[in-house]
């Protein structure tokens, strides 16, 4: 199934207590990014349904905020998932689910960028969750 992701996504309400990105006006909203849970590397997690978007008739799926992020990261485009602690996720209430998910992610070819990101963004608290999975 297809579903929006990436800053588009971030852009987009979703059922998460969770800031996401604000600069709705600002994108080319022609340009949607869509992954495909056939083939994306966690599925059918964190996909809601029914988003109406800027610029388009009818409804889609959606990637929630942290599904989002996680894509972002998948894909390496860590300039847009930049700020995903403070910025876009806003709170610590979802940090052990984000981190469940992202150790996940250590098969991937790009998990030391990966992980070196987890580690600005997140710092101790990222760094003790990986001592504490003992990684």
């Amino acid at each position: 199934m297809q579903y929006i992701t990436g800053i588009h996504a971030l852009n987009l309400p979703c059922l998460l207590l969770t800031c996401g990105d604000w600069h709705c006006s600002a994108l080319k909203w022609k340009n949607i990014t869509f992954m495909d849970t056939n083939t994306a590397f966690f599925g059918n997690y964190g996909i809601e349904y029914d988003k109406h978007i800027p610029e388009h008739e009818g409804t889609y799926a959606a990637a929630n905020h942290i599904r989002a992020l996680l894509d972002l990261l998948e894909m390496g485009n860590f300039s847009v998932a930049q700020g995903m602690n403070k910025d876009f996720i806003c709170n610590d209430d979802y940090n052990e689910e984000i981190f469940g998910k992202v150790i996940s992610m250590i098969s991937l070819p790009n998990w030391n960028e990966i992980d070196e990101f987890m580690t600005r963004e997140y710092y101790n608290k990222w760094v003790n969750f990986k001592k504490k999975v003992r990684l």
